[in-house]
């Protein structure tokens, strides 16, 4: 079993932002760490105070191809000058023993955490 963590910020508090920045980052995790939904065990999402128009695992199960996958969505804390508008995700899936895992962190949310940031392929650090 293997933790693949990724996140990304949202343009705005929309439903079409939320859902198309969740497709993005759900094909993104897929592709760099060469998933199926059928290796992932679960998904756990959160989305910080500021996001509330829906939920990040109904774009996951309908366009981001987990439709199989058990999710559940949370909220984080909201502290003081941390970033808005922000779903992150961990998987936890089957298979490995953590080498060569790919965490992906798109958009202003590569500043969250810049020691785990990998991918995607070929974008700039």
């Amino acid at each position: 079993m293997r933790g693949i963590r990724g996140a990304t910020q949202i343009a705005s508090n929309t439903v079409e932002a939320i859902y198309d920045g969740v497709v993005e980052l759900c094909r993104a995790l897929n592709e760099e760490n060469g998933l199926s939904q059928d290796e992932i065990v679960w998904a756990i999402f959160t989305v910080t105070h500021d996001l509330d128009a829906d939920f990040p695992a109904r774009a996951a199960r309908e366009a981001g191809g987990w439709s199989r996958v058990p999710m559940i969505c949370s909220q984080e804390i909201p502290v003081p000058g941390s970033l808005p508008r922000v779903v992150r995700v961990l998987l936890h899936v089957e298979g490995g023993s953590g080498a060569g895992v790919r965490h992906v962190y798109l958009g202003g949310a590569r500043a969250l955490r810049p020691d785990l940031f990998t991918g995607p392929a070929g974008a700039p650090a």
